[in-house]
């Protein structure tokens, strides 16, 4: 079984050898090949990061759900468990007939205790905050004898879930942040407290929604690192990206920062975690019906990881995974097969004048890989886009394209025919500082049908390309007077 697990893994990141069983599997972005990788739940042990995660089967059980782990060192070898926490599935009318969001903490008895969501539809309330323990991290029994259920002053029949169980050792005790609602039927993040994981004491409203909906804010996380506490959740709605606010003591006020986010929808319900010296955020990017560019995106896909530094003003920012980054560095030649326009250069350096629309079209992207470069744009045409297109046909232009916009002051993701970018309205976009005479920093990284763009220590772009891999890619301008210099493509 394990050697078929592992030959579907393989096909599900275009890798082209063989491994032996149990031996780590290489990805960038991990799923199983025959499953998804939803909400995460990510744990450092001291040694390895274990990410627990809601495992989508799609396999028509009564049940869905089921906690299952990725086990890595370095976000770039993974080992995959399945089902370490299962769901219920004796009794249609059990608590846990589906599982929900949680957390992992080791307690002061040297046992790991798992907090997560019983979730079943039939019954109300609908969410129950739920018990595990384990001495291995991979086998765990249940505690149903410690559930317990929301309470006034909360909305908890259908919203009471997420449960993130840290101990808070500036304040002598166990903390445990939950998603629910108040009674002004507005997302709220409630706080309970514990002296041994098993008695919890409701410590009302920790943190009401700031963002001027009335959206749930769903799987928490809070941590210190450095000087600050950190404050992450994800939106419901509408925008449902990854949210951040920063304090100087866990209790709050925490503040907002002006750029309170790290990437666009096609990253979600990301939760922190730190090890020794670094802090990541942890969550997935979406798969689409029919696996189909053009179609709806799914709830779950791949597991992506983001690096997130500090400023000196104590706001954050998300770069590429430094130990998975470091591992691709064989590099690939990337000789142009053709170019169009005013475009000159050869190599890793190309200059678009500006003057219309001009391309330099690469050969098929295959397997990982990391893309770097700089672009530099020129004051006096700045009025245009460039940036990267993939899926190249005949005509030298992209049905996928990852687009730079001096204008707009954003990059964004645009799932239109390259021609045609300038007129349409992105799937997705974030902020980004444009600047005249500036260069910008990018990194690209690419695995199987996930790329995941950073740009300049400001942001990050997380896209699902089913039409990417196997197929050409290239630069372009578009009437922007750019230059492009360091363009490297590398592997493992």
């Amino acid at each position: 079984m394990k050697k078929q697990i592992l030959t579907a893994l393989l096909a599900a990141s275009s890798l082209c050898f063989t491994m032996s069983p149990g031996h780590a599997y290489p990805a960038l972005f991990p799923n199983t090949g025959y499953s998804w990788v939803g909400d995460t739940m990510p744990f450092f042990d001291g040694q390895e990061f274990r990410i627990f995660y809601l495992e989508d089967l799609r396999d028509g059980d009564v049940g869905f759900h089921p906690w299952s782990l990725w086990t890595t060192k370095d976000f770039t070898d993974y080992h995959h468990d399945s089902k370490v926490i299962p769901y219920d599935g004796s009794n249609e009318f059990a608590k846990d007939s589906a599982l929900g969001t949680g957390s992992v903490v080791k307690g002061k008895d040297g046992l790991y205790h798992a907090f997560y969501t019983g979730f079943n539809w039939r019954s109300m309330p609908k969410e129950t905050i739920m018990h595990a323990v384990s001495r291995d991290l991979v086998s765990w029994q249940k505690l149903p004898e410690d559930s317990f259920h929301g309470s006034k002053p909360y909305i908890y029949d259908d919203t009471f879930r997420d449960p993130n169980v840290f101990y808070n050792e500036d304040y002598g005790e166990y903390w445990m942040l939950i998603t629910t609602r108040s009674q002004k039927a507005r997302g709220v993040i409630a706080r309970y407290t514990s002296k041994d994981l098993k008695h919890w004491e409701d410590q009302g409203i920790f943190f009401e929604n700031d963002m001027g909906s009335d959206a749930n804010m769903e799987c928490p996380t809070l941590l210190k690192y450095g000087d600050y506490w950190y404050l992450t959740f994800s939106d419901q709605w509408p925008s449902r990206v990854v949210h951040y606010r920063m304090a100087k003591d866990s209790k709050g006020p925490f503040v907002k920062p002006e750029r309170d986010y790290f990437d666009a929808s096609g990253f979600y319900a990301g939760k922190m975690v730190k090890d020794k010296d670094s802090l990541y955020l942890v969550g997935w990017t979406p798969t689409k019906a029919g696996k189909q560019d053009k179609n709806p995106t799914d709830w779950a896909g791949n597991l992506v990881a983001h690096q997130l530094k500090q400023r000196e003003d104590g706001t954050l920012y998300p770069v590429p995974v430094e130990k998975a980054a470091e591992r691709l560095q064989k590099q690939v030649e990337t000789t142009p097969i053709t170019e169009r326009g005013d475009v000159a250069g050869a190599g890793q350096s190309y200059h678009f004048d500006g003057a219309g629309y001009a391309d330099v079209v690469m050969p098929k992207m295959e397997g990982i890989r990391k893309i770097t470069g700089h672009f530099q744009v020129q004051v006096a045409k700045q009025q245009g886009q460039f940036g990267l297109m993939f899926n190249v046909g005949p005509n030298q232009t992209g049905s996928l394209n990852l687009v730079f916009d001096p204008v707009k002051q954003q990059v964004a993701f645009y799932n239109t025919d390259t021609s045609r970018v300038h007129a349409a309205k992105p799937e997705l976009a974030v902020p980004v500082s444009l600047q005249p005479d500036e260069s910008y920093d990018f990194t690209l990284l690419i695995d199987g049908t996930v790329a995941v763009l950073y740009i300049n220590d400001q942001m990050a772009l997380s896209t699902r390309m089913y039409d990417l891999p196997e197929h050409q890619w290239g630069i372009f301008s578009a009437g922007s007077e750019v230059t492009l210099t360091g363009l490297q493509t590398s592997t493992l």
